[in-house]
């Protein structure tokens, strides 16, 4: 029960309600629940090991809301997600895959069961007498939610361990040669699964009078009642309805009326969408109006004083529940506007007194990841320039927007107008890259499950999902099933998108990961990670040592995620006292 690559040994630890138990070389003890925190660290200080978890919420929440550091970890759940692709990841799920059953049949909670009572006499008997296994060998769906005596909770250790044996080798089959990548990756994801349980813990600052501010010149000053509410959101509609003269008892939230209303000074749209409407901004005030207004109503309704009372706490830190992965991608996601913030908010965003945010934000990503993945030698020298994009105009002999339109046509599949002539130059040019990401287009047609450079499977529908596969995901399915043409190139331009993306958010956890580390000496914490852009709050004296600190993690990482260094990864670093103060 070693962790060979790593040199430390394996250690499950399992909490339930009542106790915890850990189990490993040098250990095999209960602990009581109200030490936890205590034992914790004096395992990791005695033994130095990695920590088997069924998942870093079930196991580690009050431990790092203690503020314990946690070093190294493997994270069953996350683990399974890599895997298997989809979002299912109970421990029933991980039990289910590492021996073999039938996913179909593990035990759902009684709250997700469709109607009525279908469990079994077990459920009727006491919760101490209950074995953790049904007859067919499935984890009970309570396993980890009820009380429990210290021999289940050895039993639950002794299983976790079991399953990370299971899930190494289910590494080594799909990786081949490249087993030491994937259990990386199986690293820096569970380090991610951490990472979120210290990011709900920290939150991000807010400057609360300037969020107040910000908020009034959008949605208006707070209302006194429902009836002053009614008057502030009348005199925002007026904004808009007042170049619409007739048109006053227009629904501005109703799109058909809106199309109307448009139709009605000449815009004659199929839908309201903004991308649609955008073009039309400067022919009649009445858009221009509209999607301002619909901005301030974004903002009135969903990012307003009741968001703000809600979410921001009384240290002035806006929290939300942070996953590890969407389910699709792999990318991390964040609840209520931690990913979603208007831009004209983030200037509320405001680190603390002493103290300045380091913000870097990964600098061409997908392209530098296409480099890595693809292993075409000629692309990967473009990277080592700061723009990327300037040497491959210069290969293709073209100007500089028209390679940057080739490589993101390349990798979202775009294939008309100027974007398809490029691409055909593009294709010559660099065979191995292009080639990689066609392969990749004929496998999502063909419903051909890809796999990330890390090895997160992505499923396409094809024959019945194994198990723990193409399972539904918060942030979209792994598994695309719709059978007409259009579908079906889709499902391509998604799949050689997905394997590029999918991977970028690999390195980016791999990289949040040796950052967090970096910067804990100099008192610094990741309080932001937003798809390729990372925000460390530090004190104001440490800000120059943790921008040289995220700037080394980056190249540190880049160079172990990617197994060389012949790809050149950049980011724009800079210091900044709020959100909004960050170039473009």
């Amino acid at each position: 029960m070693a962790d060979k690559a790593a040199g430390a040994p394996l250690v499950a630890l399992v909490v339930g309600p009542q106790g915890a138990y850990a189990v490993g070389p040098g250990i095999d003890e209960s602990w009581p629940l109200a030490e936890v925190g205590r034992r914790f660290v004096a395992a990791a200080s005695r033994l130095g090991p990695r920590w088997v978890l069924w998942s870093a919420a079930s196991t580690l929440r009050e431990v790092v809301g203690a503020g314990i550091d946690v070093a190294r970890t493997w994270d069953l759940a996350e683990t399974h997600r890599l895997l298997h692709g989809g979002w299912a990841a109970s421990p029933g799920h991980v039990l289910a895959a590492c021996r073999g059953l039938d996913e179909a049949a593990v035990p759902l909670p009684r709250t997700q069961r469709l109607s009525g009572f279908d469990g079994d006499l077990f459920d009727l008997a006491d919760a101490g007498d209950r074995p953790l296994l049904t007859a067919e060998g499935h984890l009970r769906a309570d396993a980890l939610s009820r009380a429990l005596d210290q021999r289940q909770l050895r039993e639950l250790a002794v299983l976790a361990l079991e399953c990370q044996a299971a899930q190494l080798a289910a590494l080594g089959r799909i990786g081949g040669g490249h087993l030491a990548r994937l259990e990386r990756t199986v690293w820096s994801e569970s380090a991610a699964a951490v990472l979120c349980l210290e990011l709900e813990r920290d939150g991000l600052p807010v400057d609360r009078l300037a969020a107040e501010d910000l908020i009034a010149a959008s949605a208006g000053p707070r209302a006194r009642d429902e009836a002053d509410a009614a008057r502030i959101r009348s005199e925002r509609d007026r904004a808009v309805l007042r170049h619409a003269p007739g048109r006053e008892r227009t629904d501005l939230r109703n799109p058909t009326q809106v199309r109307e209303l448009l139709a009605s000074v000449g815009v004659d749209v199929p839908n309201t969408r903004a991308w649609m409407l955008e073009p039309y901004r400067v022919t009649h005030p009445l858009v221009d109006a509209l999607l301002r207004w619909r901005k301030d109503e974004r903002i009135a309704t969903t990012y307003g004083y009741r968001w703000l009372d809600e979410h921001v706490g009384p240290d002035d830190r806006l929290r939300g529940g942070w996953t590890a992965c969407d389910g699709a991608a792999g990318r991390m996601t964040a609840q209520n506007g931690l990913h979603n913030l208007p831009a004209p908010l983030r200037p509320a965003i405001a680190a603390a007194p002493g103290h300045v945010f380091v913000r870097a934000d990964l600098g061409q990503i997908e392209p530098r990841v296409l480099a890595v993945v693809s292993g075409d030698r000629a692309f990967a020298e473009a990277t080592r320039s700061d723009d990327l994009y300037a040497p491959v105009a210069a290969k293709l002999g073209a100007d500089r927007p028209i390679a940057k339109i080739a490589v993101l046509a390349a990798m979202y599949g775009q294939r008309s107008g100027a974007a398809g002539e490029a691409l055909k130059d593009l294709e010559r040019a660099y065979p191995v890259a292009m080639g990689l990401l066609d392969r990749a287009y004929d496998d999502g047609v063909a419903r051909r499950s890809v796999r990330t450079w890390g090895g997160r499977l992505i499923r396409f529908g094809e024959g019945p999902p194994r198990q723990g596969e193409g399972a539904e995901a918060p942030g979209g399915s792994t598994t695309l099933t719709d059978a007409s043409a259009g579908a079906d190139a889709s499902r391509g331009r998604y799949a050689r998108n997905a394997i590029i993306q999918g991977s970028a958010a690999e390195l980016f956890k791999a990289w949040a990961a040796t950052v967090r580390h970096a910067v804990r000496p100099l008192g610094g914490q990741i309080v932001l990670c937003l798809h390729d852009e990372l925000i460390v709050h530090v004190p104001e004296q440490q800000a120059a040592a943790a921008a040289e600190a995220v700037e080394a993690a980056l190249t540190g990482a880049a160079r172990t995620w990617a197994g060389t260094d012949q790809v050149r990864f950049v980011a724009d670093t800079s210091i900044i006292r709020r959100w909004s103060d960050a170039k473009p």
